[in-house]
């Protein structure tokens, strides 16, 4: 019984108790309530058959007391038939007394049938009391040791998670972050710069073409020509 105390006060500490230290309780804990279902199961056997010697005791109890009776009943009989004048008086008294000698010793076996019998069910108490003590305390050990279990695996999971958060390196983590954002910050200003190169880059050839334009000159003298061709240059002279 104390044993199962100490390993059940073990199971009731933190949830962040080591869970190393809480494997070994819980296997010692089941193998325990393993032990005390075999010791129920004999248990109950053991009352089975106290019962049954207290059910032997009592029929041979109820047995004896009704031979008795019928002693008694034989006695009173063989008197009455030698008051009657029935049976010889002196042959009555020997059997009467007898039938009174068996009654008695049927009595002696009643008696000590009863004694039996009542030690018998004191015995079936005591067994029916501890048998149900025994379920008893199998019930609360098994559902200690389903909540020991259900605080183990959340002990281990907040472990994992609170040893995944402590192996984080903060200031390093934050460090590449910067490392980062400055080369993103580089990299957009060299495809800003690339894109200015690429609008104003005008090869030799688009600038000498640009400089030899004679396209506006090109447009006057077409005009001067139309203009001759309507006649309008002679009417304005």
């Amino acid at each position: 019984m104390n044993i199962f105390k100490r390993l059940f006060k073990i199971g009731q500490a933190e949830a962040n108790a080591s869970i190393d230290n809480m494997e070994d309780p819980i296997k010692m804990t089941e193998q325990g309530i393993r032990d005390m279902k075999e010791d129920l199961s004999k248990s109950v056997e053991a009352l089975a058959q106290v019962k049954a010697m207290a059910i032997r005791s009592k029929n041979e109890r109820d047995e004896h007391l009704a031979k008795a009776k019928d002693y008694e009943t034989k006695a009173i009989a063989i008197l009455k038939k030698a008051h009657n004048r029935d049976l010889d008086a002196s042959e009555a008294d020997r059997l009467a007394k007898e039938a009174l000698t068996k009654k008695e010793e049927a009595q002696k076996h009643a008696d000590r049938s009863g004694q039996d019998t009542e030690k018998f069910d004191k015995n079936v108490s005591q067994l029916q009391t501890t048998i149900q003590g025994i379920k008893d305390n199998i019930s609360n050990w098994e559902n200690e040791l389903t909540t020991l279990k259900a605080r183990v695996k959340v002990s281990s999971a907040t472990k994992n998670v609170n040893k995944q958060m402590a192996a984080l390196d903060s200031t390093g983590t934050v460090s590449m972050l910067e490392r980062m954002k400055e080369k993103v910050a580089q990299e957009e200003a060299l495809a800003e710069a690339y894109g200015d190169i690429a609008s104003n880059k005008t090869s030799i050839d688009e600038e000498i073409d640009a400089a030899a334009d004679t396209s506006e000159q090109k447009a006057d003298d077409e005009l001067a020509k139309l203009k001759e061709q309507l006649g309008l240059d002679k009417d304005k002279a």
